[in-house]
């Protein structure tokens, strides 16, 4: 009986430990590669602000464009 607990051990230890460690590693490779959903909503979230701030800069340029007080600001440092 010894030897039979031995043998299945060993083809533990050399087949499926190793195979199971292999396999464990792949899998949080693959899922590393891929963006998550919160990561994939934070990017929207900055997007859509990213796009708001732009209108605002556009906004206020076009503000200061149209002001009689403010005719050359786009050329003071």
């Amino acid at each position: 009986m010894s030897s039979l607990a031995t043998l299945a051990i060993v083809l533990f230890l050399t087949i499926v430990a190793p195979l199971f460690v292999v396999l464990h590693f792949v899998t949080k490779w693959k899922q590393s590669r891929e963006i998550s959903g919160d990561d994939e909503q934070m990017l929207e979230d900055l997007y859509v602000l990213s796009q708001r701030l732009e209108e605002r800069l556009e906004t206020l340029e076009r503000i200061l464009d149209d002001d009689d007080d403010t005719e050359d600001w786009r050329r003071k440092e």
